[in-house]
């Protein structure tokens, strides 16, 4: 019977968000409780990569942490952000977010619909005459790199912040009692075996999110009870309401 999930994310800032229905559709409590946090690099770190930002004319944004690491790491260097500089981002929302560090115009903020980098390259293309800088974390792979590779665009990746593990409090660890976890990326597999080495998972129920942070389950030996998102359950919260009416009805 699964009565209690930590969520390895935080709290979601909307009431509306599905994971409260679920919480109250079947009697469960819900427990945010990020496994990893995200810290900023040194300006030593940043200029030991050798990229010189004002030698790009786009910047590409995969997430707001992807923002504030960049215009932080710009007020620090003093860069000033040239006017005509454009920005490319996978959604609405994080090219919004870009209106806390610039003005906002349309003519230079592109955005894609659905949060997949795929999609939002065909407008990247239709711009290729430009120089991508690519603003990521230490955890990445080379899949966005050979992406663009492939439709020929001219670009450079470079690490603007860092994941690392959300350490867990004593009084933490001694409470650990939950029925299901939720696991978003490798990090947080990597941080419950860091925080809990004699970790033992008997009944508890694992839940993951992306083929990456499934591969890495599996690979600390843990059996997965659920993996989203597939062609029928494409968010983690479908996937898991499927999966409680299963269980529990």
């Amino acid at each position: 019977m699964i009565k209690k999930i930590l969520v390895s994310q935080p709290k979601p800032s909307s009431e509306k968000s599905p994971y409260f229905d679920i919480a109250n559709r079947f009697g469960v409590e819900l427990v945010f409780r990020p496994f990893i946090k995200v810290e900023a690099i040194t300006s030593k770190e940043f200029r030991a990569q050798k990229v010189s930002i004002l030698d790009y004319t786009a910047i590409v944004f995969t997430s707001r942490h992807a923002i504030d690491h960049f215009f932080n790491m710009t007020k620090e260097l003093r860069v000033t952000i040239p006017e005509d500089m454009k920005y490319f981002c996978v959604t609405e929302t994080i090219a919004l977010y870009i209106q806390k560090y610039v003005q906002y115009r349309k003519r230079k903020v592109f955005f894609g619909e659905t949060g997949r980098i795929d999609d939002l390259v065909p407008t990247m293309v239709k711009h290729k005459t430009e120089k991508y800088l690519v603003p990521m974390s230490d955890v990445h792979n080379d899949s966005l790199a050979n992406l663009l590779d492939s439709k020929k665009l001219t670009h450079r990746e470079c690490v603007m912040y860092k994941t690392v593990s959300n350490d867990f409090s004593e009084e933490e660890v001694k409470n650990f009692d939950y029925d299901m976890l939720i696991f978003f990326s490798p990090a947080g597999i990597e941080s419950l075996t860091k925080n809990f080495p004699n970790f033992k998972q008997g009944k508890i129920a694992i839940a993951t999110f992306g083929p990456t942070t499934a591969k890495a389950a599996k690979e600390a030996g843990l059996r997965l009870d659920i993996e989203a998102p597939s062609e029928k359950y494409p968010s983690m919260t479908g996937a898991l309401q499927h999966y409680l009416i299963e269980k529990q009805g």
